[in-house]
């Protein structure tokens, strides 16, 4: 049997990863990226000789350690690892598995559990944002259970409490990287947007779809995919992102009117395979989008008296919380997500040979 290392599969949010001290990884990225092909069993569309769950929400990875900012209590790296593609990103950041972040530290011995509930302060070194988790810990101990709803995840759970900080701008340094709402690509309205994750806000309507069709569907489209990547390479272009070829990022997401109760409707694309939910800084990304003036997708927004605003997803919504600052441009103030996390399994991982 090959050498083994200490692991956790975790689900945090919507996503499920594997959970990594970063002290367990070799130092060197191209020796690392190696291992967690290895690991995760990629290149491979079933990924049957690892551990990743053939989709892009299944093959992540998380490294943690403690910070060595003074200002964190952890550093917290995101892998996105390719499922058919010997690929390891780190061009982008996960706030789905960042929930459970904290739960995997104090398991971990990394921070101290508080009485009630512990407050850990993270550094996402993907983008050098800042996240505030706030997660249940009765006796010193992490609580996973709870009452706690989020769509597409079966079941209740302890809720976490998410805040974000400095997000705007994360990955290319503005909030607006093209320096406009809306730009035109192709004869399509888009706006390019990054409060904590690149994203491409279409209106589905100008693709010729409802916007509520079944990631399924979308996946079935005739020409679909390659429309969606060449709109998304142009506007990575626009937004000073470079080749993103072989990236994840830019997301793109479509836009519709809500049709559940909720304030916009959502489908999003990673980079071209149908998200059967969506990201949390995706969707931070695409309500501070829906709230600027003259964006596509503010003219569908159902907004009510203020407060978080639901994001329809094809497996539910969930809300988010963003605060804007007046101003021109526009300044972020905070963005808030309750999200919920569970440990799934903990024990030794072995790395196909």
């Amino acid at each position: 049997m090959s050498p083994g290392m200490p692991a956790s599969l975790m689900r945090g949010g919507t996503s499920k990863g594997l959970f990594l001290l970063a002290s367990d990884l070799p130092a060197d990225p191209a020796d690392r990226d190696d291992l967690l092909l290895r690991l995760m069993g990629s290149p491979d569309p079933a990924q049957i000789d690892g551990l990743g769950g053939a989709t892009p929400v299944t093959s992540k990875v998380a490294v943690v350690g403690p910070s060595t900012d003074p200002d964190h209590d952890l550093d917290y790296l995101f892998l996105q690892v390719g499922v058919d593609a010997a690929t390891v990103s780190e061009r982008q950041t996960c706030g789905n598995l960042l929930a459970a972040v904290g739960q995997f530290a104090v398991g971990r011995g990394l921070v101290p559990a508080g009485r009630e509930r512990t407050e850990v302060r993270i550094r996402m070194l993907n983008t050098g944002a800042s996240a505030v988790s706030r997660f249940a810990t009765p006796g010193g101990r992490v609580e996973f259970g709870g009452d706690t709803a989020i769509a597409g995840v079966p079941g209740t759970a302890a809720p976490v409490l998410l805040d974000f900080l400095d997000t705007e701008g994360s990955t290319t340094g503005s909030l607006l990287p093209t320096g406009s709402v809306v730009d035109r690509i192709d004869g399509i309205d888009v706006t390019c947007i990054d409060n904590g994750m690149p994203v491409v806000v279409i209106r589905a309507a100008d693709l010729g779809l409802s916007g509520y069709e079944t990631p399924a569907e979308l996946a079935a489209a005739p020409g679909l995919a390659a429309r969606i990547d060449d709109l998304r390479t142009r506007a990575a272009a626009l937004m000073g992102l470079g080749d993103v070829s072989t990236a994840p990022v830019p997301k793109t997401t479509l836009v519709a009117p809500p049709r559940d109760g909720g304030a916009i409707s959502t489908r999003t694309f990673i980079p071209v395979r149908p998200h059967p939910a969506i990201g949390v800084l995706g969707a931070v990304s695409v309500v501070t989008s829906a709230l600027l003036e003259g964006s596509v997708g503010h003219d569908l927004l159902a907004r009510g008296t203020g407060g978080p605003l639901a994001v329809e997803h094809p497996t539910g919504s969930f809300e988010v919380d963003v605060a804007l600052r007046d101003g021109e441009p526009p300044r972020v103030a905070r963005s808030t997500v309750v999200r919920t996390a569970r440990a799934l399994f903990e024990g030794i991982a072995h790395p196909r040979p």
